[in-house]
């Protein structure tokens, strides 16, 4: 039991910032759509349209950028400085190029929308804030790779207040560029977009000043430098990062398309759905920062070649997010009704949204699981099976079932919240099974 704590104690020493961290990332989103939401139900139902396209690109990016935490913390635990430096470098390069490549796509493939049989008014206030928000992309790319290096040596606290900073200027921004306060222009849900860009730019700017100046990283200066990239080193992490981000694809882009099914309900139906899954995306987002934790604690003890402690470490994390998401699923079924209000006074969207608060409560517990039995296999760099896995939970059965809930048998918004249930259940039990799995072979020298 005393390891245990001791366990509970560094990981929650390593997680709290993530977390914080992550549920900031969210909150800028949150903050648009709150604020956005006081214009009415049509600007928030854009804010949803463009949200749901730009998150899958968000969730894609990030995953990308997770390849270099593992690599940088099985380094830590070598005591191997220059190929942390190497890593930084290299997942420099890799997650502009990423940032870059997404604005493009959206920039060039937005119009797809108007063919997606969504409501035309929504998607001509979601199509050019959608735009604002994905040419953010390219800082929140940059500052991705500071801080999953930063997050690979154990320093988690530093992104967590810069982010917190940035989220302070994302909502100043918001009310003078949405409202058109203090003799700016009244901009609505394009306010919001460019407000969330200059945060962003902020963000980027000061996480890679800190690496770049601070003492504590001075021993990982060539990381920083230009050219003589390796091309084994870009394949190694492009391999890592690659299905990283295409797990999140699947998982994100299955709540995106339930977003392409809320429309065809109509858009009361969508600002509902707008409003639940900004309330999922928060614990969810928490919980992500105890699956950095995982990948973390893991790919540090599978450097030092410490099994047990890798296994204790990670099955104690496994513990917190269970109790975390059980309160969250408490604080979702009692707050049905209070939460949704937060956002908007229409009766019908707060009445439909409730419902689908009551569903997130119940997927909370299965929500925290698989998203730490992924972090857990990333530190393992075991990715390529967990992708084909969520793939087959989230598109095969979870979107079907919804579909067929939803429409066939007439649950409408709450039928396909029941399908998204569905697949982050299995996800969840299939990937606790599977690092069990793996990790009793390392312990036994049979992997």
């Amino acid at each position: 039991m005393q390891d245990y704590k001791a366990h509970i104690e560094k990981n929650f020493l390593l997680a709290y910032p993530v977390m914080i961290s992550q549920v900031g990332h969210m909150m800028v989103n949150v903050a648009d759509s709150v604020m956005v939401g006081q214009l009415g139900a049509l600007p928030l139902a854009g804010a949803s349209l463009a949200n749901v396209i730009f998150h899958l690109l968000m969730t894609f990016g990030i995953g990308i950028s997770y390849a270099i935490t593992p690599l940088v913390a099985a380094a830590d635990g070598e005591n191997n400085t220059g190929r942390s430096a190497e890593v930084l470098k290299h997942g420099f390069i890799i997650n502009l190029s990423t940032g870059l490549l997404l604005f493009a796509m959206v920039f060039l493939g937005g119009p797809i929308l108007y063919y997606l049989d969504q409501p035309p008014d929504v998607v001509e206030l979601a199509l050019p804030y959608l735009n604002i928000v994905t040419l953010s992309m390219i800082p929140l790319m940059i500052f991705q790779t500071g801080r999953q290096f930063a997050e690979g040596l154990s320093y988690t606290r530093q992104a967590m207040v810069i982010v917190i900073l940035s989220n302070v200027v994302n909502i100043g921004l918001n009310y003078l560029l949405i409202y058109g306060k203090l003799g700016f222009p009244a901009m609505g849900l394009n306010g919001a977009g460019w407000a969330s860009f200059i945060a962003r730019v902020l963000l980027a700017s000061l996480m890679f000043g800190y690496i770049y100046y601070h003492k504590s990283f001075q021993a990982f200066r060539k990381g920083f430098r230009i050219g003589m990239y390796s091309r084994p080193l870009l394949r190694k992490m492009l391999g890592i990062g690659v299905p990283a981000g295409l797990q999140f694809i699947f998982e994100v882009g299955a709540f995106g398309f339930a977003v392409i099914m809320m429309g065809w309900l109509g858009t009361k139906a969508l600002a509902a759905h707008q409003i639940a899954v900004n309330l999922a995306a928060v614990s969810y987002m928490a919980a992500s920062g105890l699956s950095a934790a995982a990948t973390i604690r893991v790919g540090n003890q599978l450097g030092k070649k410490d099994i047990p402690t890798l296994r204790a470490a990670a099955f104690t994390i496994y513990g917190m997010v269970a109790a975390f998401m059980s309160v969250c699923a408490i604080i979702f079924i009692t707050g049905r009704h209070f939460l949704p209000s937060l956002y908007i006074d229409d009766v019908q969207v707060i009445t439909t949204a409730s419902s689908l608060v009551v569903i997130a409560g119940f997927f909370q517990l299965s929500d925290g699981i698989q998203v730490v039995g992924l972090g857990a296999l990333r530190g393992l760099e075991d990715v390529k099976i967990p992708t084909v896995l969520t793939f087959i939970a989230y598109w095969i059965l979870a979107l079907p079932a919804g579909y067929i809930l939803g429409f066939k048998l007439g649950f409408g918004a709450q039928g396909i919240w029941y399908g998204l249930c569905i697949g982050l259940t299995i996800v969840a039990v299939v990937m606790f099974f599977r690092f069990n799995l793996l990790t009793k072979k390392l312990a036994s020298g049979k992997l």
